[in-house]
């Protein structure tokens, strides 16, 4: 009878083992918790990619809403999402800053020169579409660990505060825009020019749990209320 709580304990560690197992297999690695949410960019100094005269700090980052696209010409799936960067840049006005990293370009041990990669940004610009602003150089890859990036590409969404509101990990699409980035960019959009009040400010969470439909219902709603005002009704 005394032997039973001994046989009992490798039963409860295996059934542990087995939940971790369970939650590593089928939990979505982009619905991470981000080591930066709610904070603000961490300090760099660093160049622009095709301006190397050009220096960026987090206070360049501040005042206009701002989606910081983590990417490289070594990246396919950067090469997938940017045509829909593209267009939500010329259709929707949406800022995006690339942040550029590749490891070939190390200053100690990388294989390429900075004209060759500028070269390769170029023809895959001209190729797929050109959604950025500027492209921040992030030479020793340093800024890129502060903000937890773990490949490419990454997107931070960040406020006109400077401090960043979401990570998404792996592309953009449409899917991904309509349903989880889109919504909370736009009401950042919203927030920092003075339409939500302060009372109002963007309750991240609530954002990213709207459901598509339910999304687009409110902004049916948001279109047919100001339409009436505008009618006078």
């Amino acid at each position: 009878m005394k032997k039973a709580p001994l046989v009992a304990i490798p039963l409860v560690l295996f059934s542990l083992l087995v939940i971790f197992l369970f939650k590593g297999l089928f939990s979505d690695p982009r619905e991470l918790d981000s080591q930066v949410q709610d904070k603000t960019l961490p300090a760099f100094s660093l160049p622009d990619l095709m301006k190397p005269e050009v220096t960026y700090t987090p206070e360049d980052l501040k005042g206009k809403v701002t989606i910081l696209n983590v990417w490289g010409v070594w990246c396919v799936t950067c090469a997938v999402e940017m045509p829909y960067l593209t267009q939500l840049k010329n259709e929707q006005n949406v800022h995006i800053v690339g942040l550029y990293f590749d490891q070939d370009l190390d200053p100690d041990f990388g294989t390429k020169t900075l004209s060759r990669v500028q070269q390769e940004v170029t023809d895959m610009l001209s190729r797929y579409g050109n959604p950025y602003a500027y492209n921040i150089f992030d030479v020793y890859r340093d800024t890129s660990l502060d903000l937890g990036v773990t490949g490419a590409p990454e997107h931070f969404v960040i406020d006109a505060e400077g401090i960043i509101r979401m990570h998404h990990i792996g592309d953009i699409n449409e899917r991904v825009w309509n349903s989880k980035v889109g919504p909370l960019y736009n009401k950042l959009v919203a927030e920092a020019s003075g339409k939500i009040g302060n009372d109002k400010k963007v309750d991240v969470d609530a954002v990213m749990g709207l459901e598509p439909t339910l999304s687009n219902t409110l902004n049916e709603k948001n279109n047919q209320s100001t339409a009436r005002v505008q009618g006078g009704e």
